[in-house]
């Protein structure tokens, strides 16, 4: 019998993913139903769905629970969800339908994703969703764009899912939260912490992860694999790098690298709960949570995401948050060190950011000693330099057709 913590809000998993008879049967059915269009983050939402990462989930939040969960962080059924899980179109389609009516969820490509039926039309105050979610209207920020930037009117209803995308075939360590914990089953973990990252990870990040290896019987790297804003790293080439962390610098079998289908929102706080949330469906019973987790730009205070897990219900959530505090490495200590652990001032620090990596690899500075493995920065480097080798081409293919 697992060890492992229950998913969410209920005993076991519930993906909605239809297969076999059931699915052919459905898909056939929803190509004679008219269409609504998936944005990118509603793909990935109602991809979750279906493979029982937002268990215990049926289907899109109706008006009731968009509003409990922008204001309370609260269902109507009294489930904890931090932030609304929602589906948008456009006037014209809206009015189009009425509740009971069934919908074919397609993609920006055309292809049937799944199925909804329609148990309410509504339309929500996105300044509302933004000021609560987010904690800011400005429309700089990614996330309020995203929301900003959504259709007129909601729809919501339960699901039928047919499809994962191409997540299983594109990215190799891609799992679904019953394999997760099939696998933590088969090594016989009973905690595991999740490490977020949209990022490759350096030293900084190692250590977080070393942190939660002493505490726990593994760590599960989780990348996110859906959409990232640019100048992000794309998701095959921060899988190698990791892979190439692990491998080198890691005890064999205490971690494991996978990814999720998800978008980004940048939501800091709120979006550090919604990781602890879905990690439990995984089956992960803490997170690794450190500065300004989920954050964008200057909107969140760095440890905002550690205080939030303070100020919910003890009962809210089974997987709880391993809180680090800011990490670098120290040339006096000459190892790596916490504002905790380390007396030294400040000059003696190598501060370590994702953020910075990616400036100084994008153009071409010397990277500090104690920032990033080496055998990582290779893998990065390399990838930095195709790009330059592209842009090139592109120049030289632009100078030869102005001629």
């Amino acid at each position: 019998m697992s060890q492992l913590v229950k998913p969410h809000g209920s005993d076991t998993l519930k993906p909605l993913l239809l297969e076999g008879d059931a699915l052919q049967k459905a898909l056939e059915q929803a190509k004679t139903l008219p269409r609504v269009t998936l944005s990118s983050r509603e793909r990935g939402d109602l991809i979750m769905l279906g493979i029982g990462g937002f268990t215990p989930l049926d289907g899109f939040m109706g008006k009731a629970d968009w509003q409990g969960v922008c204001d309370n962080m609260q269902m109507t059924n009294g489930l904890f969800w931090p932030i609304p899980i929602t589906l948008s179109t456009d006037q014209a389609t809206a009015d189009g339908l009425s509740e009971g009516d069934e919908v074919a969820l397609v993609d920006a490509d055309g292809e049937i994703m799944g199925s909804m039926t329609v148990a309410e039309k509504y339309t929500i105050d996105k300044a509302h969703e933004c000021q609560t979610v987010f904690k800011t209207t400005d429309d700089a920020h990614p996330g309020v764009k995203m929301v900003m930037e959504q259709d007129a009117v909601n729809l919501a209803g339960p699901v039928k899912v047919f499809s994962q995308g191409e997540f299983p075939e594109k990215y190799d360590g891609y799992m679904t939260p019953a394999e997760t914990r099939a696998m933590f089953d088969q090594k016989g973990w009973k905690t595991v912490a999740a490490f977020q990252t949209r990022n490759p990870m350096h030293r900084s990040h190692e250590h977080l992860a070393k942190i939660a290896i002493e505490i726990c019987d593994g760590v599960m790297v989780h990348s996110l694999l859906g959409k990232l804003k640019p100048g992000d790293i794309p998701a095959d080439v921060r899988q190698e790098a990791i892979g190439t962390l692990i491998d080198q610098y890691f005890v064999k079998n205490t971690v494991v690298q996978s990814g999720y289908p998800l978008d980004m929102r940048y939501a800091g706080p709120r979006e550090a709960l919604l990781h602890a949330l879905f990690r439990q469906n995984y089956g992960c019973s803490h997170l690794i949570v450190g500065r300004d987790h989920a954050g964008v730009g200057d909107y969140y205070g760095p440890f905002d995401a550690h205080h939030i897990f303070d100020e919910i219900p003890e009962d809210a959530l089974l997987t709880q948050p391993l809180k680090i505090d800011w990490t670098f490495w120290c040339h006096k200590c000459g190892t790596m060190a916490s504002m905790r652990t380390c007396p030294h001032e400040a000059a003696d620090r190598v501060l370590v950011s994702g953020t910075k990596l990616r400036k100084a690899l994008s153009e071409g500075e010397d990277i500090p000693d104690g920032f990033s493995r080496p055998e990582v920065l290779a893998v990065l480097r390399r990838y930095y330099e195709s790009l330059a080798d592209d842009q090139k081409v592109k120049v030289e293919l632009t100078g030869h057709s102005a001629r």
